[in-house]
């Protein structure tokens, strides 16, 4: 669902994207400055070899470097799986995700807050999210490029991240309205030093209108490079909900590869309402007051793209706090949505894996999403 290639109808420029105030305001907003087009493709080795910056996580590079690694990649794409497509290119970005995820599978009312560029990967955002029923009228359109990110899949599912961001557009704190936030739930960020100007702004404003915050760490890189600044932002005390992989847990305590998950969970829970640490194919842990649950990961085994995972996950244990659902079924949803997007390429879950997720929703007695179609 949501492939520009299978909607060519849905062709319009950026400039489209604000047609009008939606009547009631999105449950939950996505804070996304800028736009994101992600090229995933299943790759050998060789290539990751070559790509610079550790892999397994995230670095910028430039245009140049992009396009660099794009052209390599269409000599070093690996063959497919159950007749999967290679290579997908489609909205991304990790709070895109989110915000896809509970508007097309769970049937929560979304919206994004950010900038997109008025070229071809602006059109193709926009067409994405829209279709999966995401509201863009906080979505500014502006002239220039619309950031970009190769997403480089190993034969393992494993994914290494290169975005390009340095030339798009991006939306700046002296941008953000009241009106934006007013009568939404939740504001979903996305950790990132780069920006903190613009997302200590959308939570001061999101606090002030009464929104609850939650905070994705972003990278085990972005952790470890600006984990003073983090620190910061928790003491403020305006993150309700923290999601970490257990990699940035690992650097959000001081990098020691000795420590424990459950000492990051801790250390999390003592500044957020609600902490969250996920595991890979050993499931999650999570922390609300005196209360620490565990619950083991679905579909692990048949995983073929890692990418967007996390993010599913927190696109279910959202919707499970939307629905005020007890902390372990939270995590048992997130478990069952961040398996879904794991058995396709791409951080965008198709139609079928929807199908699996409820199924697996269904088999362990969870709220089943009320969708309009």
């Amino acid at each position: 669902m949501g492939a520009e290639a299978e909607h060519p109808q849905q062709q319009q420029p950026p400039s489209a994207v604000r047609p009008g105030r939606a009547a009631a305001a999105p449950a939950v907003l996505g804070l996304q400055l800028s736009a994101l087009i992600d090229h995933v493709a299943r790759v050998d080795w060789s290539l990751l070899d070559r790509v610079p910056g550790d892999r397994g996580g995230s670095q910028q590079v430039s245009i140049d470097e992009l396009n660099h690694i794009l052209t390599e990649v269409n000599a070093h794409i690996l063959s497919s799986r159950n007749d999967l497509t290679p290579i997908t290119t489609i909205a991304g970005g990790s709070v895109a995700n989110t915000i896809r995820g509970l508007s097309a599978g769970f049937g929560i009312s979304t919206g994004i807050i950010g900038a997109c560029g008025d070229d071809s990967q602006g059109i193709l955002f926009v067409n994405n999210m829209s279709f999966s029923g995401v509201d863009l009228t906080r979505l500014r359109a502006k002239k220039g490029h619309t950031a970009q990110c190769a997403c480089l899949v190993d034969a393992s599912g494993n994914r290494t991240m290169r975005p390009c961001l340095s030339s798009a557009v991006k939306m700046q704190a002296n941008e953000f309205r009241k009106e934006d936030f007013k009568g939404s739930k939740w504001l979903v960020v996305r950790y990132a030093q780069q920006n903190m100007e613009q997302i200590i702004e959308a939570i001061r404003i999101a606090k002030q209108e009464g929104l609850s915050v939650s905070l994705d760490l972003a990278s085990f890189e972005m952790v470890r490079d600006s984990r003073s600044k983090l620190i910061n932002l928790l003491e403020t005390g305006n993150i309700d909900l923290c999601f970490a992989n257990e990699d940035e847990a690992r650097e959000v305590i001081g990098g020691d590869p000795t420590s424990n998950p459950e000492e990051a969970l801790a250390f999390l829970g003592k500044y957020c309402k609600w902490a969250v640490v996920t595991l890979a194919s050993k499931g999650c842990m999570a922390k609300h007051g005196k209360q620490v649950v565990q619950v083991p990961a679905i579909g692990e085994s048949n995983a073929v793209d890692t990418t967007g995972a996390g993010d599913l996950f927190a696109s279910g244990f959202l919707y499970g706090l939307v629905k005020g659902l007890p902390l372990e079924e939270c995590c048992k949803v997130g478990a069952c949505s961040g398996g879904s997007v794991t058995r396709a390429l791409g951080g965008e879950v198709r139609p079928e894996n929807w199908q699996w997720m409820y199924k697996q929703m269904h088999a362990r007695g969870l709220l089943l999403p009320e969708l309009k179609n």
